[in-house]
């Protein structure tokens, strides 16, 4: 039976971390307060908000909500993000995305100050990501990977780890991630030839590629670490949810393993906040 990889102990140490370092800014009369942008209210971007809003509050944390019509004009929107990057209060920005159709995601997205944009929306702050330069934010689902695999102690220097996924949101950064930590990278995706025989060769096997249960006990081999990133719905369970990982198939064979849900996606709130701590850190040159 594996080792059940729980994301509750990594986020309650988190949160101890972080009360102090608010504490600490707000001794030296600094408020670190995170901006949410949303355009409407699509009921998934409400329920990230929700746990958002309350991750800030157990750390102290300031937030305030920007809220726009779904019919908002892209000339008024793009004049909207600009005033909150500009907002000196503000010094973390979360963009919940995609868009409404007719607005030019890519064009509000270049708005984002890189200084301010904790999950990674600008291009530039990819950039940073890419050319190893840490004063960029990787997106919060790949750095939550890899807080977790810091607080579990698994070792990752000169490992094999194997990223099924190639998204700009969690294969690649995660990816480069791992890269900082000495790992060996393998990425594959849905078109990579005998795709279960070269995950089963990894040490640590990082799960990113949106499809329901589709690794199975064929993908993996004992000893073996898998971490979980994804969210589906549970084709078996209606109304439930599952990751990419068929858990029941896959928990039996391997050493450790991130369960869905309550794995890696309970982290990423918390990594949202640490990201905006850090931004106010480093714009107060602390």
């Amino acid at each position: 039976m594996a080792e059940s990889l729980k994301g509750k102990a990594v986020v309650d140490a988190m949160k101890a971390d972080l009360t102090q370092r608010v504490e600490a800014l707000k001794a030296r009369g600094i408020t670190p307060k995170l901006g949410i942008i949303r355009v409407g209210a699509r009921p998934d971007d409400l329920f990230y908000e929700g746990g958002a809003k309350k991750t800030c509050d157990s750390i102290g944390l300031a937030y305030q909500v920007f809220e726009y019509p779904e019919d908002v004009s892209q000339e008024a929107f793009e004049q909207a993000v600009l005033e909150v990057g500009a907002n000196k209060e503000i010094n973390g920005i979360l963009m919940f995305a995609p868009l409404p159709k007719h607005l030019d995601e890519k064009k509000i997205r270049s708005l984002i100050p890189v200084e301010k944009d904790v999950d990674c929306m600008n291009l530039g702050s990819a950039g940073k990501v890419f050319a190893d330069d840490q004063t960029g934010f990787p997106p919060c689902t790949p750095t939550a990977c890899m807080d977790m695999l810091k607080f579990y102690n698994i070792p990752l220097k000169g490992k094999k780890v194997v990223v099924v996924g190639r998204s700009l949101v969690v294969g690649k950064p995660v990816a480069m991630l791992l890269m900082r930590e000495h790992a060996t990278i393998t990425i594959c995706h849905s078109r990579t030839e005998n795709l279960p025989e070269v995950c089963a060769g990894a040490d640590i096997l990082v799960a990113a590629i949106g499809k329901a249960k589709m690794i199975d006990s064929s993908y993996v081999k004992p000893g073996q670490i898998v971490i979980d990133v994804g969210i589906n719905a549970d084709p078996d369970n209606p109304g439930k949810y599952c990751g990419d990982v068929d858990f029941a198939s896959v928990e039996p064979v391997v050493e450790k393993i991130t369960p869905v849900p309550g794995g890696v996606g309970s982290v990423t709130t918390i990594v949202l906040c640490k990201h905006t701590v850090m931004a106010c850190e480093m714009q107060h040159n602390l």
